[in-house]
């Protein structure tokens, strides 16, 4: 006959917790790096798509804009805003996340691109 006071089992129930536990950390780590890689993915595209916008402005404005998209979209990502001013040009992506135990996520990326200017 057990008693009431039996503690049996109580180390069962702990590792099951921790393991729990661990688990959750494990995931959201995961769900970290997706997230910083899907950053450097939306940047490196804002990247090259300012670059081969601000290699194609000899060529006019809208073509410009339309090999950043190309680039952008290559990529995976999508053009938001193509802002040539003068021989600069500035470019915002986005980048969509595939989903993942948090959800689906966005994530946008600018960068600007043309002349190194002489000081």
């Amino acid at each position: 006959m057990k008693h009431r006071g039996d503690e049996s089992g109580g180390v069962t129930v702990t590792a099951c917790l921790a393991l729990l536990a661990l688990v959750a950390v494990t995931v959201l780590m995961a769900q970290l790096g997706v997230a910083v890689v899907g950053r450097h993915r939306a940047q490196a595209a804002a990247d090259l798509a300012a670059l081969a916008a601000a290699g194609g402005l000899v060529a006019g404005t809208q073509l410009a804009c339309a090999r950043a998209e190309e680039i952008a979209s290559r990529m995976g990502a999508q053009v938001l805003t193509c802002v040539p001013v003068d021989w600069d040009v500035t470019v915002t992506v986005r980048v969509r996340m595939p989903p993942g135990p948090l959800g689906s996520r966005e994530l946008h990326a600018r960068a600007r691109a043309g002349p190194v200017e002489d000081r």
